[in-house]
């Protein structure tokens, strides 16, 4: 007993000591728990365009006040679009719905007179992996103009075990190819920035896609194969549907290619392709033709600049056959904290991937989307990175430069701090990495970006019925001018 009460008050002694010597030494300690300097991005996988940007631009050193220009002192005044012309905006609350138009006129004519259809292209990194985030975007699209499947889906994915939106298999010996690593691919990348081949003679190669359970996503629809150009004219694909199997030619004669696998709507479906090597395969596509449909091109690791490897000619055929009326750039967690907090070379970087994306999709609107809050342990608390408003004011800043729409997801979710109320929200809305949404979060943020386009499409409906019904307007040169005899 009396040991027992020794090594108690030893414990108390020493805990004491502890403290003291703590609050002794708090001064002297680093703010920062963890060293500020560039990581190891040994086990962190990142896109190879980026290292390149960073490493070209780490030579110019800037204030990070030069990262915001003289654009913050000054209202952006827009130009007139079909006549209507939304009202200034300051820089602080830009959201750049002018950019919008197309795509509110395509939407309000869906909505208004079931015409047309309309296609968003969502690019992403591991915010958007296993369909997080826009599954929930595209469900709200669907829900109230229409439209069922799941879109655009690449032959073989990183998250497609963690998919739920649709159920996607693949056999290991596909060859594939990836704008993240590969400058100088065999053949052009796809609209998925993937090209894949099946050059296994030995083992045969296949993919197999079934339906999610979605409301909207229940069935695949239509489903079409894209594949590009190659002179191999002996490929084939055998297409198992239940106890069926039917044997369709690939004829890979043209820059892009498609080949329908059913008359119908499926559930599920195999493929295996046959003496298809060098033939380029991109993916399949699922939809109804009406409605709005949502691909989601998200890669792990992806800065975004990859884009900028796009093939002009493919994405124009891309263009025609999908027909795209917006495209979402959500990037920024790959983009954090690479020893400077000025992101001027992102900045200008990304406004040439706007560019070369408005040539590779003629006609298309862009929105792009800020990074999210990102929390890292300073004083023993974890607060929002340093990094953080620096690159969401470059975001915003190539968003304006670019004439694109911009939606800041870290204000949406709360601001300075708000990752982690997140993480701590019960139940959680974000993983305890302190950079990811969890499903609830991910369910949170599609509603946030979905709400602001609806804000921005009613204000557009509004301005639109004003200028149907505004009285026309006087040419002042017709009026005759009043003459000396006229005046009393």
């Amino acid at each position: 007993m009396g040991n027992k009460i020794s090594y108690f008050f030893q414990a108390v002694v020493v805990i004491f000591i502890a403290a003291v010597c703590f609050l002794f030494f708090k001064e002297v300690l680093p703010k920062r728990i963890f060293s500020e300097s560039k990581s190891s991005a040994k086990n962190v996988v990142v896109d190879s365009i980026l290292l390149e940007a960073v490493a070209q631009d780490e030579k110019i050193e800037k204030d990070i006040e030069k990262v915001v220009d003289t654009l913050q002192r000054k209202k952006i005044v827009f130009e007139q679009i079909d006549g209507i012309t939304f009202p200034p905006e300051t820089y602080e609350q830009y959201k750049g719905f002018q950019f919008l138009i197309p795509f509110f006129e395509k939407l309000y004519l869906l909505e208004t007179e079931q015409k047309g259809d309309i296609r968003i292209a969502y690019f992403g990194d591991s915010m958007t992996d296993g369909d997080m985030i826009v599954q929930d975007f595209r469900n709200s699209f669907q829900s109230q103009y229409g439209g069922k499947g799941v879109g655009f889906v690449s032959i073989t994915s990183e998250s497609a075990a963690s998919r739920s939106s649709v159920s996607h298999q693949f056999s290991g010996n596909w060859k594939t190819q990836s704008y993240l690593n590969v400058k100088r691919p065999l053949k052009p990348f796809g609209v998925n920035g993937h090209v894949f081949f099946a050059n296994d003679t030995l083992a045969t190669t296949w993919v197999q896609y079934k339906a999610g359970y979605g409301k909207h996503t229940a069935l695949l629809n239509n489903p079409t194969l894209f594949y590009g150009f190659s002179d191999n004219q002996e490929g084939e694909i055998h297409v198992k549907t239940g106890s069926d199997t039917i044997i369709k030619r690939l004829s890979p004669d043209k820059l892009l290619n498609t080949a329908a696998i059913a008359g119908t709507d499926l559930k599920s479906f195999k493929v295996l392709f046959q003496k298809a090597d060098s033939i380029p395969i991109y993916g399949f596509n699922f939809d109804d033709g009406k409605g709005v449909h949502v691909d989601n091109f998200s890669n792990r690791g992806n800065s975004g600049l990859p884009i900028s490897i796009f093939n002009v000619p493919l994405m124009n055929e891309f263009q025609k056959r999908l027909d795209y009326d917006l495209i979402i750039l959500h990037y920024g967690t790959n983009v954090l904290n690479y020893g400077s907090y000025n992101y001027d070379w992102y900045e200008r970087s990304m406004t040439r991937v706007v560019n070369h994306l408005k040539q590779c999709f003629p006609g298309v609107t862009v929105l792009v989307i800020s990074t999210a809050d990102k929390a890292t342990k300073y004083d023993l608390e974890m607060k929002t990175d340093s990094a953080v408003v620096p690159l969401a004011l470059a975001q915003r800043k190539y968003a304006v430069q670019s004439k694109s729409s911009y939606f800041n997801l870290f204000e949406a979710m709360g601001g300075e701090g708000s990752m982690a109320k997140w993480v701590e929200e019960v139940p959680a809305m974000a993983a305890k990495d302190y950079t990811h949404f969890n499903y609830k979060g991910s369910q949170k943020v599609a509603g946030l970006l979905y709400q602001q386009i609806q804000t921005g499409y009613t204000q557009y409906k509004a301005m639109r019925q004003s200028r149907k019904t505004a009285p026309p307007k006087v040419n002042i040169d017709s009026v005759p001018s009043k003459t000396p005899s006229n005046v009393q």
